[in-house]
């Protein structure tokens, strides 16, 4: 077994966040998608550095979905967020 490089070390703490943006959706009742998706976001881009670097396809596409995945969450969350602004001013 060797020891841990960067590139592994910037992997957990990919895993960290996304355990954590999981742990946070648990745990809150009311989870703000921008640090739910962001979180999830981050992690995958931290796994995909050290995934570039440590090849495990299967592992590489799983990361590529779970980040088109967040960002798909932040649009949404955005244009959400967009229209209750507009509703707000109509008023």
């Amino acid at each position: 077994m060797t020891g841990l490089d960067t590139a592994a070390m910037v992997g957990f703490a990919g895993m960290f966040c996304i355990i954590a943006a999981y742990a946070y959706l648990t745990w809150n009742p009311a989870p703000n998608p921008f640090v739910l998706h962001g979180t999830n976001l981050l992690g995958a881009a931290l796994l995909t550095v050290s995934l570039l670097v440590h090849t495990n396809w299967p592992s590489l596409v799983l990361e590529g979905f779970w980040a088109a995945i967040a960002i798909y969450g932040l649009v949404k969350a955005a244009r959400e967020r967009r229209a209750k602004a507009r509703e707000g001013a109509g008023r």
